[in-house]
């Protein structure tokens, strides 16, 4: 059984082709900078060298095309027919409480994601996208649906409620979802395995830091509480996004700018965030050469995402009444040794030291604490795509 696994975030493609028999994968990709200057898909398949591609990719459907060509190309593809394909899954951001487990994709459930739309205006317009893209291209091939709340469905309801009137929860559903749970299930499940201990036993700090960021607590397995909330919008800055901020500020600015509500999301989720604060990109690379030159606003763009990062890292310590491990993961967590580095600084007193050789690790799991830290810092490459791979082929038989 073949599946397609397809990975849509605000700015970035990524899949995975799997062969279900062992789990093996046969070929994987990266389309990114979606809209941004630089496009690229980098694929691979198994036992080959990388091929890297720059061109423009004005859309999510426009990445979609370049997978299914990767796939297909008769060097460096993994398919001789996309007839092979026994089905594809998805990542889905947001499914409100309609969806709290992965669905089969059908008309009616895409009626509902695009209702959730408001809900995620980044994420779920690219994940439709990307549905339909591979809808037209493979109209026979049954698609599942993964939802990144699901694994945040075990919060309280002293976490995930907010001090709103109460009515705005019963009639409308307004709560904090959280979202990337599809990543921090797995990336707290694998570090646990790497450390050799039961994660029932252990109270972990997950950190998917990328163009998009969250920062969850999981308590013996279960999340507790998480950054992100009713809308991916809130929690540490991300690329574009603004993450926390006093809501009053919606009121200020518009009054002050004479702008709309529309206008007012535009600016926090397209416009905020490490571009809004640098001036320079929302790509964390551009903005860690920037500094490197010297540019003050980058510089304290990376101190700020830093210092929420540390924030979050010490308040899901005190939730949870202590913290045995902190996990990086996603593009930035995974790459960024510099945001490593200046998110731990100073949590000596928690018991988290990192050693500077082994925080020079790109891109591979690996334990980056000192051998004498009582909490346990790592890396882990998130693997989101097999999760959805396994739900994927659980539904479709």
């Amino acid at each position: 059984m073949k599946v397609l696994v397809i990975n849509c975030g605000s700015s970035s493609l990524k899949y995975q082709l799997f062969d279900m028999d062992g789990e093996k994968v046969l070929a994987k990709g990266l389309v990114e900078r979606i809209g941004i200057e630089g496009a690229r898909i980098k694929h691979t398949k198994t036992g080959m060298e990388s091929v890297v591609v720059e061109t423009p990719i004005p859309d999510h459907k426009a990445g979609i095309k370049l997978v299914l060509d990767a796939l297909l190309d008769k060097k460096h593809g993994a398919l001789s027919s996309l007839d092979e394909l026994s089905a594809v899954g998805h990542r889905v951001v947001h499914a409100g409480e309609k969806f709290a487990a992965s669905v089969r994709l059908d008309g009616k459930v895409m009626d509902a994601l695009k209702e959730c739309v408001p809900l995620a205006p980044l994420h779920n317009p690219a994940n439709i996208m990307g549905i339909e893209a591979v809808s037209d291209a493979l109209p026979r091939v049954p698609q599942v649906g993964v939802f990144d709340t699901a694994f945040h469905q075990t919060m309280p309801n002293t976490a995930f409620l907010y001090a709103v009137p109460y009515g705005y929860y019963e009639k409308y559903g307004v709560r904090r979802y959280g979202f990337h749970g599809t990543s921090h299930y797995y990336v707290a499940h694998r570090a646990a395995a790497i450390l050799g201990q039961p994660i029932e036993k252990l109270k972990i700090v997950t950190c998917h830091l990328g163009n998009g960021s969250s920062i969850t607590a999981v308590d013996g397995g279960r999340s507790v509480d998480t950054s992100m909330g009713f809308t991916p919008l809130a929690g540490v800055p991300m690329g574009t996004r603004c993450g926390d901020i006093d809501p009053a500020l919606v009121a200020f600015i518009a009054e002050t700018e004479q702008l709309s509500f529309k206008d007012i999301d535009f600016l926090l989720n397209k416009k905020s965030g490490m571009l809004g604060l640098s001036g320079v990109s929302s790509d964390l690379r551009d903005i860690e050469e920037a500094a490197e030159r010297g540019e003050s606003r980058s510089k304290l763009a990376l101190q700020v995402l830093a210092y929420g990062i540390k924030k979050y890292i010490g308040a899901y310590a005190a939730a949870m009444g202590g913290i045995d491990a902190v996990v990086f993961t996603a593009g930035v967590g995974e790459n960024s040794a510099t945001i490593r580095a200046m998110a731990c600084e100073g949590l000596g007193f928690m018991g988290i030291e990192l050693d500077d050789s082994r925080n020079a690790i790109r891109s591979k799991e690996g334990l980056i604490s000192t051998d004498s830290a009582k909490v346990k810092v790592l890396v882990v490459p998130t693997d989101e795509e097999l999760v959805i791979a396994r739900d994927t082929k659980r539904l479709i038989g």
